[in-house]
């Protein structure tokens, strides 16, 4: 399989060195299973030289992507998705560049799509064997509730419909439009869990452990948690009158 890791960075200079060590570990293993791995960071023209400090590391398989300017989560990833399948990759994984995402999941984030079990995996916190370590109570709070709202409101069976740790088949990104997914902050995950099912594909969850950034700052907002609520009240409020 050939192998994409899409990395979305803004001012993520303090830890996405120590990112690329620690997948440069697992992707040994990778290539020893017969895989072609390369990763992608997405940069939204980082002021504190994050793109730069990557290209310095002479990582021959990674690559920088560099946008004009800062404009979400959503749309960085949408970048990433369209250069992955112009380029024939045939897993295309989200990550985050904080190390809130242990790289050493790969493997198992991965499986269920290589073995064709899922067109979609996710990598639950809020699962048994999941967890969260040195995460403030008050995003866990923002999370879980987040998630809850998201299932009653849209009827999804998910338990982490806001987690960024997950691997496409490329089937998926290939057969939704990608130009009409609106959502700019965290409300994108939510927004391609829904597309992903009203396509008519599988998505199944895997544990993971989720840990708090060690550097860095996070992009969370009220605004961005704004924008998620909304749509989640339009996509069920849509939801219902289809169903009348």
């Amino acid at each position: 399989m050939r192998i994409l890791i899409l990395v979305p960075t803004y001012n993520e200079s303090a830890s996405i060195v120590k990112l690329l060590d620690r997948v440069t570990g697992v992707r040994g293993g990778l290539l020893e299973a017969g895989h072609e791995v390369r990763l992608l960071v997405i940069d939204d023209n980082s002021p504190d030289g994050t793109a730069q400090l990557v290209e310095t590391q002479g990582l021959d398989w990674v690559d920088v992507l560099k946008r004009p300017g800062k404009s979400g989560l959503g749309p960085s990833y949408i970048a990433g998705f369209r250069w992955g399948l112009d380029l024939g990759f045939e897993i295309l994984i989200e990550m985050d560049a904080d190390l809130s995402h242990q790289p050493e999941a790969l493997s198992d984030l991965i499986e269920p799509v290589l073995t064709g079990d899922a067109d979609l995996t996710i990598g639950t916190r809020w699962m048994p064997g999941g967890r969260v370590v040195n995460w403030p109570l008050s995003r866990q709070l923002i999370s879980r509730a987040g998630t809850s709202y998201a299932r009653l409101a849209l009827g999804l069976e998910l338990r982490d419909v806001t987690s960024g740790y997950r691997a496409f088949h490329r089937r998926v990104l290939a057969a939704i439009d990608l130009n009409q997914v609106e959502s700019q902050g965290y409300g994108f995950q939510i927004e391609m869990v829904l597309t992903t099912l009203r396509a008519g594909f599988t998505i199944k969850e895997v544990p993971i452990t989720f840990v708090e950034r060690e550097g860095g700052v996070s992009k969370m907002s009220k605004r961005i948690v704004i924008e998620a609520l909304w749509k989640v009240t339009v996509w069920g409020a849509q939801r219902l009158m289809l169903r009348r």
